[in-house]
């Protein structure tokens, strides 16, 4: 069934009755809807959305925002419970994302988390529902 005809009988079950104008006016409600959802750089969202999508990636970004300072690689690894490989691709992920920066001090490097992670975890706790 193509799209229009669903919206056809939407419209009708609404309303009672539709019209090919009632179906221009509800797709270009629609569109406008569209447009007013639409935010640049909204990649970027996905992208912050994403990093915080697995569960390692997660656990370290909680982690750094948790911490007094930056944290090293090998500082990270114990605590994650993964490969001292996977907490560095998955730190490159978090810095590709925008979630967090990396300073390297002679051959050590390390992390911390950005304002945007800090306020991305802060919603995520803040919007948690409490157990009772």
């Amino acid at each position: 069934m193509a799209t229009s005809e669903r919206l056809e009988r939407l419209i009708a079950d609404e309303v009672g009755e539709c019209c090919a104008g009632d179906v221009n006016d509800r797709l270009a409600d629609l569109h406008a809807l569209a447009e007013r959802a639409s935010v640049d750089g909204g990649e970027r969202d996905v992208e912050a959305l994403a990093a915080l999508g697995s569960d390692t990636r997660y656990r370290i970004a909680r982690l750094l925002a948790a911490a007094d300072g930056d944290l090293c690689v090998c500082e990270l690894e114990p605590l994650v419970d993964v490969s001292e490989s996977a907490v560095s691709h998955a730190l490159s992920t978090l810095t590709d994302a925008g979630l967090v920066t990396r300073r390297k001090e002679g051959k050590w490097r390390y992390y911390d988390t950005t304002e945007r992670a800090e306020a991305l975890l802060a919603g995520l706790d803040s919007t948690r529902e409490v157990e009772a």
